[in-house]
């Protein structure tokens, strides 16, 4: 993906500025920067950006449990923060930046300017490169002094409290936001990716989403069909009695890590037990048998009343060949959902 073209602005420059990226800090440092100029600001206080920077990774780091690095400060910053302005793991991003940017907590302004240590002027790295012997304190004064000048063209200017976007720069920005938006996702989708392989929607995660999906259709069009043959059903996770006017319909291995809503990974639960359940996990030892069966049963209960059932090919993902119920395999189903569990956890999903 390409940045959009310039005759008069050093567009490889911006470009190169997430060359040999090894933490995750570039990216949110320049959609900081993005955000704050569509919004008409041309000289932005530090601790403004360095808000945004947490604002946008806080749903990545703590809902979905995106591994950014054991060593990427934005991580260690959200999850600090997190526990230290007693904040929850959905608190709206509006919220979030206003206590940020306000908070009088020590540790909290310690967690936001750590930042600026190295952020701000390692990005302009690309327009200042070092010479000879220069150490990192020279270095880090030479490119505040010549970005006060806008040498080389560079992005913004530095100072110790804020940075002054460059004017040639300001009509760029604005008008590629959304573009230059996508090549800071697409490049932070791919850094991400390497360091979770196993993770899966990696660049759905990036960004909360405004809303779930509703799940109206499959306990309309399949779980109500359910309840309508057998009557009632028992929550495999408080053994309560559930009914065709009384449960909910929720996901086996949490919506925050699988980021789909496939029928073979939802079952219908206790309205209760669903207020509190939250992201965790099930226990594979105690669950997974239950819930197979339960599956098992629904499967064959809807290739009956509805063989031609949309919802069915779903399960297409483990079964390739799904002819009948006998081909409703034990080993395949745990085999899918296992290592969806074990890598979940690994990520810093709880269970049950």
């Amino acid at each position: 993906m390409h940045l959009p073209h310039s005759d008069k602005l050093p567009i490889a420059k911006l470009a190169a500025s997430f060359g040999n990226t090894s933490a995750t800090y570039k990216f949110y440092w320049l959609l900081a920067v993005l955000e704050l100029v569509e919004e008409g600001q041309v000289s932005i206080p530090k601790r403004h950006l360095f808000a945004r920077m947490i604002g946008n990774a806080w749903y990545t780091v703590n809902y979905f449990h995106v591994s950014f690095g054991k060593q990427d400060l934005i991580q260690q910053a959200v999850k600090a923060i997190l526990e230290q302005e007693r904040l929850t793991l959905d608190t709206k991003k509006s919220l979030l930046l206003s206590v940020l940017e306000n908070s009088e907590l020590k540790t909290t302004q310690q967690t936001l300017y750590h930042f600026n240590k190295n952020v701000p002027h390692w990005f302009l790295s690309p327009w200042f490169a070092k010479v000879g012997g220069e150490n990192d304190v020279a270095y880090r004064k030479r490119i505040y002094a010549s970005s006060q000048v806008f040498e080389n063209d560079c992005l913004y200017a530095l100072y110790d409290d804020h940075i002054v976007i460059n004017p040639k720069w300001v009509g760029y920005l604005q008008a590629n936001a959304r573009i230059l938006k996508d090549f800071i996702y697409w490049n932070l989708t791919l850094f991400l990716q390497v360091r979770n392989p196993n993770v899966p929607d990696i660049a759905n995660k990036l960004i909360r989403p405004p809303f779930r999906g509703s799940l109206t259709n499959q306990r309309k069009n399949y779980w109500d069909i359910v309840f309508k043959e057998l009557g009632t059903l028992d929550c495999i996770f408080t053994n309560t009695a559930l009914t065709l006017d009384k449960y909910a319909l929720d996901h086996f291995v949490p919506h925050a890590f699988v980021s789909h809503d496939l029928i073979w990974n939802l079952l219908p639960i206790d309205t209760s037990f669903n207020a509190t359940k939250s992201d965790k996990l099930p226990n594979m030892e105690t669950h997974f048998d239950v819930f197979f069966k339960l599956q098992k049963r629904a499967f064959e209960i809807i290739t009956h009343q509805s063989p031609k059932s949309k919802l069915l090919e779903e399960y297409l993902t483990i079964y390739p060949d799904l002819s009948s119920a006998n081909s409703f395999d034990y080993s395949k189903y745990k085999e899918c959902i296992q290592p969806l569990v074990t890598i979940a956890h690994n990520n810093g999903f709880g269970y049950l």
